[in-house]
């Protein structure tokens, strides 16, 4: 590591006034994908802004129609919220799911959707579930949010504050994970709604981030089963490949935890 100087706002006000005022700012929530990369020296910020105890960060309300996650919301109390365990379970088995009992506790919701990394578990959630992203500035939908790897519509010190998630007829999801960092190779949440509409969004294994399988949704529109996925496969040219897992075998990944996520429709299957 090196020298940087730690902040702990008590307001957003504070966090965002801080921000427009430092050189070289990098807000801090959870902190797993941001402290590693600055221990890898490929982030470098001279000024840590913890965002993670501001009250209006903080909370959830879980409505008929929509639920209502602060950012700053950790893992652990998302996935133990009965509120939300009556609406959308699958939420709460998503969040249950993350890493371990530690990171949950410390980790963020919107820490880990403001970084998109790749492999998270959230961004799929947020895009199957067709969300609206709440910043001090404006209000982002789902589908123009994520930007690829790593990157987002957000700007240069914009702040989530909020994510709004529409509450659907039914949902689950699924992934499979790799067995030393539980990240997922690949994971499929799917929501169902009750005009008819199918959203699947798939994690862990595409070459841009986070995706909605459109071909899926139009399947599952049509018959809402695991087999009505029979035959349907994503472009191995368009998934992540490492020593891990090749990017052939998370095209059929893709394949196969969306047939398990339409099958624990109400919950979560981890393998």
């Amino acid at each position: 590591m090196y020298d940087m100087t730690y902040h702990r706002p008590a307001s957003l006000a504070d966090a965002v006034d801080l921000f427009s005022h430092l050189d070289e700012p990098s807000y801090l929530s959870g902190g797993h994908t941001l402290l590693p990369a600055m221990k890898g020296r490929l982030a470098a910020p001279a000024h840590l802004i913890d965002v993670r105890r501001i009250p209006e960060l903080s909370g959830l309300r879980a409505g008929a129609d929509v639920i209502e996650i602060g950012a700053a919301t950790t893992h652990a109390t998302v996935a133990a919220s009965a509120e939300l365990g009556r609406v959308l379970p699958a939420l709460c088995g998503l969040a249950g799911s993350i890493g371990d009992v530690q990171v949950r506790h410390v980790g963020t919701i919107g820490g880990s959707v403001a970084n998109n990394d790749p492999a998270a578990d959230y961004p799929a959630a947020v895009l199957s579930l067709d969300a609206v992203l709440h910043t001090e500035r404006r209000r982002i939908a789902a589908d123009d949010y994520f930007a690829g790897l790593y990157t987002t519509a957000l700007e240069e010190g914009e702040l989530l504050t909020r994510i709004v998630f529409k509450v659907p007829e039914s949902a689950g999801y699924a992934k499979f994970r790799n067995p030393a960092s539980r990240y997922a190779f690949a994971g499929a949440f799917v929501s169902r709604y009750r005009d008819g509409r199918v959203r699947v969004a798939i994690t862990g294994a595409g070459n841009a981030g986070v995706f909605r399988w459109t071909e899926a949704e139009a399947a599952l529109q049509k018959r809402f089963a695991p087999d009505a996925l029979s035959g349907l496969t994503v472009d191995p040219d368009a998934m992540l490949g490492d020593h891990h897992a090749p990017a052939d075998y998370r095209a059929h990944l893709v394949g196969v935890v969306t047939r398990r996520a339409v099958n624990a429709t109400g919950s979560v299957d981890i393998r």
